[in-house]
């Protein structure tokens, strides 16, 4: 158990200083470039400056919430594969993206931003986000038990519904409003909100240490349901507080984020392969890789075409399904557990 412990402690170590890394050279890079020599001196010294203004008002923001949206979206990713034992199951299977992408949708269309401000985009997606988790929780529940497989059906199902809604929406909204659709749907990290931004930290931080005081529940769950039974856990408590806190992190998430795809499907695979399936591990490694690797594509997103941005979400899109291709052809992502 030491040697596991400490080789946990490694990887540990490894991520973070991968995390401190990628947040660093985001700090950097951009259409105005800061030598890493001078970051420092920025910091400390340049108060008042263009580039204190840079990175405090522009990059810093940025880089705290595609580490507050990769962690808790791979987070949430950790879980529901747990859950389902379904390595193919991600946050957005669900349909709660769908409902937040429908609750934002809406708001555009009816034009709210101009009459209570720009609060009401995640404010409509974190409703539109509830009232999916609700419906597909009490179709879900029949006497007190979470029944997972119509859970699943019944977020894809959800999920196409909302997507339908969408493009309905989108046919008969005013041109010059589908722009804010379309670049909201494919997501982006331009929150300067800080309010809204620590909103989303604490969230993601909280739902990592409820989450992991059921490591060992999700290590059960793995197993399946009747193991996990004869081991003596109440799995419908688990199933039902595991389900809200993936469903909390990605409702939030898209609300303020957009609909940031791949992140919580593939990240949690890559960490399976690389730190094992325990998930006393497995959830402290996705928080932190998802992170590092949300804050890595909102810089490319930022810096490819500079000084135009791309939305995030075509960049996780692309790298994601090169990265799961190729994760594909490995004999870890073939059996579960491995």
């Amino acid at each position: 158990m030491r040697a596991k412990i400490g080789k946990w402690t490694i990887w540990i170590l490894a991520l973070s200083g991968t995390l401190i890394s990628v947040s660093i050279f985001a700090l950097a890079v951009g259409s105005t470039s800061i030598p890493f020599t001078e970051i420092v001196e920025v910091i400390f010294k340049g108060k008042g400056t263009i580039g204190h203004s840079i990175l405090f008002d522009l990059r810093l923001p940025r880089i705290v919430l595609g580490f507050a949206i990769g962690g808790g979206l791979s987070l949430a990713g950790v879980i529901l594969q747990g859950m389902f034992r379904n390595p193919l199951v991600e946050p957005y299977t669900l349909g709660i993206s769908g409902g937040a992408a429908l609750g934002v949708c809406l708001n555009i269309v009816l034009r709210l931003p101009d009459k209570i401000g720009i609060i009401s985009f995640p404010l409509f997606g974190f409703l539109g986000a509830i009232l999916v988790i609700t419906i597909i929780y009490l179709l879900s529940i029949k006497r007190g038990i979470l029944r997972i497989p119509t859970l699943l059906l019944t977020g894809v199902m959800v999920s196409f519904i909302a997507s339908s809604l969408i493009m309905l929406a989108m046919a008969i909204t005013r041109t010059e409003d589908l722009h804010g659709i379309v670049f909201w749907i494919m997501g982006s990290l331009a929150e300067a909100d800080w309010w809204l931004i620590k909103a989303m930290v604490l969230v993601s931080i909280i739902s990592m240490v409820i989450s992991y005081f059921f490591s060992l529940d999700l290590n059960a769950l793995s197993l399946g349901e009747e193991e996990a039974m004869h081991l003596g856990l109440n799995i419908e408590k688990s199933k039902r507080l595991l389900f809200l806190i993936s469903a909390l992190l990605t409702g939030c998430s898209v609300s303020i984020g957009g609909i940031i795809g791949f992140v919580g499907l593939l990240v949690p695979h890559f960490m399976r392969m690389l730190v094992g399936s325990d998930h006393r591990i497995l959830l402290i490694a996705s928080f932190l890789g998802g992170g590092a690797f949300l804050i890595l594509c909102d810089t490319l997103a930022r810096t490819i075409i500079s000084p135009l941005e791309l939305p995030v979400g075509v960049i996780t899109g692309i790298i994601g399904g090169i990265l799961f291709i190729y994760a594909l052809t490995k004999k870890e992502m073939m059996f579960w557990g491995k």
